[in-house]
């Protein structure tokens, strides 16, 4: 082999050579670049699913401020997680509110993704929904002479009669505390422990439970039954604090008396309304027409005879008069309603008045009855979840609830077909929440 054909030999190998690099660089070029572009991608596309996703729950979080405070009007540049946010709340009608919330990852000032929301915030109705004739909490409640009960029971604490109380209905004790005994019940009961020596019990249809004693069960024994779940009372303190800044956002009476009482004598027309005293509704006022909900910053007295009515322009609306003092919730916020006062819904079907007191002494272990009743009423709820709601005598409601319950003489509670979809509209418990079909999804 010559010279020459060795050399050219070496500068093809050198050719080939620096072609092949040129088409590895071309590729791992590309390569890297398609790599970095796929990363970038994925990058911005998880950065966007945050962004939606905090966007969302800034339209929630404006929905909860606006519930809370009727003026809020948004907020800029909130940080949450791994991005910031911004609302901004313009009113278009008293009813209507439109929040456009924008979400940003990690920043507004250098953002990878950005989402924005637009929603109508508007007043819906609220749904409360009453499952049983009488709810008590777990101070459970009491039946002596011949009190009865019209409905299902459930108790977050005992239930217990005198020895031959009737309860037309279902009867739940829940819990592992659960107990029910010196009732008879007709349908079934649900308890721990059903029953007690010297005290006979008895159910006419399926016992379920861990012990039983002297009881007499007509239908299906059930031992060994697991323990009811304790469900929450209907109406939660939110909600009533809202019919509270519902009414205070109706106006607010001062003009109290020597007494330090705001008194109702005559036909009078009152609500949305804040009382910042006691209130007197006496014997000789005719008809007191609840127009909205009222706030009475202390106590409420009704005497003999009067009329309370929700007005008719409300239909089916509820109407709740509430009895709390935040300055002395154990002391104040007591309710007691006179023989032969009468509570009229405002004429349409399923309307009532929600009489609700917020006193806490029952709860805290005190014995100050937050809600007394004696003798008629009729399109009335009794709310008390922190306190003791005594009925005594001839008494019916259309369904009780508190923290503890006491039913004594003749006092009866008849359970109402409408209550378990008890509506409040825009006023008295309607809530702010996103309106069905106003949202829309940008960027």
């Amino acid at each position: 082999m010559t010279m020459t054909t060795t050399l050219r030999n070496r500068g093809n190998i050198l050719l080939l050579s620096l072609i092949f690099l040129g088409i590895f660089v071309t590729v791992s070029t590309a390569l890297l670049s398609y790599i970095t572009s796929s990363l970038r991608a994925e990058r911005v596309a998880v950065a966007s699913a945050q962004a939606l996703a905090l966007a969302e729950g800034a339209i929630d979080k404006a929905a909860k401020e606006i519930n809370q405070n009727l003026s809020y009007s948004g907020e800029a540049d909130t940080a949450l997680g791994n991005g910031t946010f911004t609302i901004l709340v313009t009113n278009i009608d008293s009813s209507t509110k439109r929040v456009t919330a924008t979400a940003y990852i990690p920043n507004s000032t250098n953002p990878v993704a950005t989402k924005s929301i637009k929603a109508n915030i508007a007043i819906s109705s609220d749904i409360i929904s009453f499952h049983y004739g009488i709810q008590a909490g777990r101070g459970g409640f009491t039946l002596s002479n011949s009190a009865s009960i019209v409905g299902n029971v459930f108790a977050g604490g005992p239930v217990i009669g005198s020895g031959g109380n009737y309860i037309y209905g279902d009867v739940v004790s829940s819990g592992a505390t659960g107990l029910v005994y010196g009732i008879h019940a007709t349908s079934s009961v649900y308890a721990h422990t059903i029953g007690a020596a010297g005290t006979p019990t008895t159910i006419d249809k399926d016992a379920y439970y861990v012990t039983k004693t002297n009881t007499t069960v007509t239908g299906t024994l059930h031992p060994n039954s697991p323990d009811q779940a304790t469900v929450d009372l209907p109406i939660s303190d939110a909600q009533i604090t809202e019919w509270e800044n519902q009414a205070q956002a109706g106006g607010v009476i001062n003009a109290c008396d020597s007494q330090g009482d705001y008194v109702v004598n005559s036909n009078m027309s009152l609500g949305p309304i804040k009382i910042e005293c006691d209130l007197v509704v006496k014997s000789t006022s005719g008809v007191l027409k609840v127009t909205g909900p009222i706030w009475v910053k202390g106590n409420i007295t009704t005497q003999t005879g009067p009329t309370i009515r929700i007005d008719p322009s409300l239909g089916s609306e509820n109407v709740a008069i509430i009895a709390d003092n935040p300055d002395d919730q154990t002391g104040s916020g007591l309710i007691s309603v006179g023989q032969s006062t009468v509570f009229q819904g405002s004429g349409a079907a399923n309307s009532f008045v929600f009489l609700i007191s917020q006193n806490r002494s029952a709860e805290l272990g005190g014995s100050t009855v937050a809600i007394s009743m004696a003798q008629g009423a009729s399109a009335l709820v009794a709310y008390a979840a922190h306190g003791l709601l005594t009925l005594s005598q001839s008494v019916s409601v259309k369904e009780a609830t508190g923290y503890k319950i006491a039913l004594s003489q003749s006092a009866n509670v008849t359970y109402d077909t409408g209550l378990p979809s008890t509506v409040f509209e825009s006023g008295p418990g309607g809530s702010w929440a996103v309106a069905t079909g106003t949202y829309a999804i940008t960027r």
